[in-house]
Protein backbone atom coordinates (compact mmCIF):
# COMPACT_ATOMS: atom_id res chain seq x y z
CA UNK A 1 0.00 0.00 0.00
CA UNK A 2 2.63 2.50 1.17
CA UNK A 3 4.11 1.42 -2.11
CA UNK A 4 1.73 2.51 -4.19
CA UNK A 5 1.08 5.70 -2.52
CA UNK A 6 4.85 6.72 -3.27
CA UNK A 7 4.12 5.73 -6.92
CA UNK A 8 1.05 8.11 -7.10
CA UNK A 9 3.01 10.36 -5.66
CA UNK A 10 5.91 10.79 -7.95
CA UNK A 11 3.74 10.25 -10.42
CA UNK A 12 1.60 13.58 -10.01
CA UNK A 13 2.35 16.46 -12.09
CA UNK A 14 5.00 19.11 -10.51
CA UNK A 15 3.54 21.76 -9.39
CA UNK A 16 3.81 24.83 -12.10
CA UNK A 17 5.79 27.75 -10.58
CA UNK A 18 4.53 30.63 -12.09
CA UNK A 19 7.68 32.65 -13.78
CA UNK A 20 7.11 36.28 -12.50
CA UNK A 21 9.13 39.04 -11.00
CA UNK A 22 7.44 38.60 -7.88
CA UNK A 23 8.47 35.01 -7.90
CA UNK A 24 11.68 35.90 -8.72
CA UNK A 25 12.49 38.25 -6.00
CA UNK A 26 10.93 35.79 -3.35
CA UNK A 27 14.91 35.28 -1.94
CA UNK A 28 15.01 39.33 -1.41
CA UNK A 29 12.11 38.50 1.63
CA UNK A 30 14.35 36.62 3.53
CA UNK A 31 16.15 39.77 4.81
CA UNK A 32 14.01 42.77 3.34
CA UNK A 33 11.00 41.06 4.36
CA UNK A 34 7.44 40.12 3.12
CA UNK A 35 6.55 43.87 2.55
CA UNK A 36 10.24 44.85 1.12
CA UNK A 37 10.73 45.90 5.13
CA UNK A 38 12.54 45.03 7.91
CA UNK A 39 13.65 45.21 11.62
CA UNK A 40 17.52 46.21 10.43
CA UNK A 41 17.84 45.86 6.95
CA UNK A 42 16.47 48.81 4.64
CA UNK A 43 12.54 48.96 3.33
CA UNK A 44 12.59 48.70 0.23
CA UNK A 45 9.14 48.88 -0.56
CA UNK A 46 7.75 51.67 -1.84
CA UNK A 47 10.98 53.48 -2.71
CA UNK A 48 11.70 55.64 -5.99
CA UNK A 49 12.51 53.10 -8.89
CA UNK A 50 15.46 55.10 -10.07
CA UNK A 51 16.96 55.00 -6.46
CA UNK A 52 16.47 51.16 -6.79
CA UNK A 53 18.06 50.76 -9.75
CA UNK A 54 21.03 52.94 -8.68
CA UNK A 55 21.87 50.47 -5.83
CA UNK A 56 21.49 47.83 -7.61
CA UNK A 57 24.10 48.82 -9.99
CA UNK A 58 26.43 50.08 -7.33
CA UNK A 59 26.30 46.71 -5.35
CA UNK A 60 27.41 44.67 -8.43
CA UNK A 61 30.05 47.36 -9.27
CA UNK A 62 31.52 47.67 -6.24
CA UNK A 63 30.63 51.05 -4.92
CA UNK A 64 28.49 50.08 -2.28
CA UNK A 65 29.57 47.16 -0.29
CA UNK A 66 27.77 44.05 1.44
CA UNK A 67 29.42 40.86 0.76
CA UNK A 68 25.73 39.04 0.60
CA UNK A 69 24.37 41.47 -1.99
CA UNK A 70 27.40 42.20 -4.15
CA UNK A 71 27.43 38.12 -4.36
CA UNK A 72 24.02 37.92 -4.93
CA UNK A 73 23.54 41.03 -8.16
CA UNK A 74 27.17 40.12 -9.43
CA UNK A 75 25.92 38.89 -12.94
CA UNK A 76 22.41 40.14 -13.30
CA UNK A 77 22.34 42.61 -16.07
CA UNK A 78 20.89 46.40 -16.30
CA UNK A 79 17.75 45.02 -17.64
CA UNK A 80 16.81 42.53 -14.94
CA UNK A 81 18.14 45.48 -12.30
CA UNK A 82 15.71 47.82 -13.81
CA UNK A 83 12.73 44.83 -13.08
CA UNK A 84 13.78 44.28 -9.93
CA UNK A 85 13.98 47.74 -8.87
CA UNK A 86 10.47 49.11 -10.41
CA UNK A 87 8.75 46.17 -8.82
CA UNK A 88 10.09 46.48 -5.63
CA UNK A 89 8.96 50.22 -6.37
CA UNK A 90 5.50 49.48 -6.38
CA UNK A 91 4.90 47.44 -3.37
CA UNK A 92 3.49 49.35 -0.60
CA UNK A 93 5.40 49.06 2.40
CA UNK A 94 4.77 48.09 5.93
CA UNK A 95 6.08 50.62 7.95
CA UNK A 96 7.56 49.57 11.52
CA UNK A 97 6.59 51.59 14.81
CA UNK A 98 8.39 55.03 15.58
CA UNK A 99 11.87 54.48 17.53
CA UNK A 100 11.78 55.77 21.33
CA UNK A 101 12.90 59.36 21.72
CA UNK A 102 16.43 60.01 22.39
CA UNK A 103 17.28 62.95 25.31
CA UNK A 104 15.74 66.38 24.34
CA UNK A 105 19.24 68.01 23.49
CA UNK A 106 20.24 65.02 20.86
CA UNK A 107 16.44 65.46 19.85
CA UNK A 108 16.83 68.86 18.95
CA UNK A 109 20.13 68.69 17.57
CA UNK A 110 19.34 66.39 15.25
CA UNK A 111 16.02 68.48 13.73
CA UNK A 112 18.46 71.35 13.82
CA UNK A 113 20.76 69.51 11.39
CA UNK A 114 17.44 67.68 9.28
CA UNK A 115 15.59 71.07 8.57
CA UNK A 116 18.47 73.81 8.94
CA UNK A 117 21.65 72.02 8.09
CA UNK A 118 25.30 74.48 9.18
CA UNK A 119 25.91 77.37 6.97
CA UNK A 120 29.18 77.72 8.76
CA UNK A 121 30.19 74.44 7.56
CA UNK A 122 28.46 74.14 4.07
CA UNK A 123 26.56 71.50 5.78
CA UNK A 124 23.24 71.31 3.54
CA UNK A 125 19.73 70.61 5.47
CA UNK A 126 18.52 67.09 4.77
CA UNK A 127 14.89 68.69 3.43
CA UNK A 128 17.37 70.64 0.89
CA UNK A 129 17.84 66.90 -0.98
CA UNK A 130 15.46 64.62 0.20
CA UNK A 131 12.02 66.79 0.64
CA UNK A 132 10.58 68.88 3.35
CA UNK A 133 8.36 65.82 4.18
CA UNK A 134 11.37 63.63 4.05
CA UNK A 135 10.15 60.89 1.76
CA UNK A 136 12.21 61.21 -0.61
CA UNK A 137 12.19 63.58 -4.62
CA UNK A 138 11.65 61.98 -7.82
CA UNK A 139 13.72 60.64 -9.98
CA UNK A 140 16.31 59.03 -7.44
CA UNK A 141 16.40 60.52 -3.89
CA UNK A 142 14.87 57.91 -1.21
CA UNK A 143 12.75 59.44 1.82
CA UNK A 144 14.58 59.08 5.36
CA UNK A 145 11.62 58.13 7.30
CA UNK A 146 10.06 54.65 8.67
CA UNK A 147 13.69 53.28 8.73
CA UNK A 148 15.40 52.23 12.15
CA UNK A 149 18.22 54.46 13.68
CA UNK A 150 20.79 51.60 13.71
CA UNK A 151 20.48 51.62 9.76
CA UNK A 152 20.14 54.94 9.10
CA UNK A 153 23.67 55.25 11.14
CA UNK A 154 25.18 52.80 9.74
CA UNK A 155 24.69 54.64 6.25
CA UNK A 156 26.00 57.53 7.00
CA UNK A 157 28.92 56.08 9.06
CA UNK A 158 29.89 54.21 6.05
CA UNK A 159 30.07 57.04 3.38
CA UNK A 160 32.12 58.58 5.97
CA UNK A 161 34.74 55.97 6.14
CA UNK A 162 34.27 55.63 2.49
CA UNK A 163 33.08 52.35 2.49
CA UNK A 164 30.29 53.26 0.72
CA UNK A 165 30.31 55.23 -2.81
CA UNK A 166 27.75 56.57 -5.09
CA UNK A 167 28.44 58.08 -8.70
CA UNK A 168 29.65 61.50 -9.28
CA UNK A 169 28.63 64.23 -7.74
CA UNK A 170 28.66 61.67 -3.99
CA UNK A 171 27.19 64.88 -2.29
CA UNK A 172 26.56 61.81 0.73
CA UNK A 173 30.12 61.79 1.15
CA UNK A 174 31.02 65.44 1.31
CA UNK A 175 28.06 65.70 4.27
CA UNK A 176 28.89 62.96 5.97
CA UNK A 177 32.37 64.11 6.60
CA UNK A 178 31.43 67.32 7.71
CA UNK A 179 29.12 65.34 10.33
CA UNK A 180 30.54 64.34 13.99
CA UNK A 181 29.50 60.85 15.06
CA UNK A 182 27.61 62.54 17.99
CA UNK A 183 25.42 64.48 15.05
CA UNK A 184 25.10 61.30 13.10
CA UNK A 185 23.46 59.49 15.77
CA UNK A 186 21.39 62.68 16.54
CA UNK A 187 19.94 63.16 13.24
CA UNK A 188 19.61 59.42 12.98
CA UNK A 189 17.47 59.12 16.52
CA UNK A 190 15.32 62.24 15.02
CA UNK A 191 14.55 60.76 11.90
CA UNK A 192 13.60 56.87 13.35
CA UNK A 193 11.29 58.60 15.98
CA UNK A 194 9.29 60.60 13.29
CA UNK A 195 6.17 59.30 12.12
CA UNK A 196 5.62 58.48 8.36
CA UNK A 197 2.79 60.64 6.59
CA UNK A 198 -0.24 59.14 5.25
CA UNK A 199 1.07 60.03 1.69
CA UNK A 200 4.71 58.39 1.43
CA UNK A 201 4.92 59.40 -1.48
CA UNK A 202 8.49 61.34 -2.82
CA UNK A 203 8.25 64.93 -3.67
CA UNK A 204 8.24 66.14 -7.34
CA UNK A 205 12.03 66.44 -9.28
CA UNK A 206 13.38 70.35 -8.81
CA UNK A 207 16.57 71.79 -8.16
CA UNK A 208 18.36 70.23 -4.82
CA UNK A 209 21.33 70.88 -2.83
CA UNK A 210 22.26 67.47 -3.60
CA UNK A 211 20.76 66.46 -6.45
CA UNK A 212 22.26 62.78 -6.12
CA UNK A 213 22.01 62.49 -2.31
CA UNK A 214 21.35 58.54 -1.83
CA UNK A 215 21.12 57.31 1.58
Amino acid sequence: MKLLLLLAVLAAPAHAVPDTIAERTKACMACHGKAGDDVYFPRIAGKPGSYLYQQLINFRDGRRSYPAMNYLVAHLSDDYLREMADYFASLEPRLPAVAPAAPASVMEQGRKLVFDGDKSRKLPACVACHGQRLTGMLPAIPGLLGLPPAYLKAQIGAWRSGTRKATAPDCMLHVSQQLTPQEIGAVASWLAHQPVPADKAPSPAQASACRSAQP
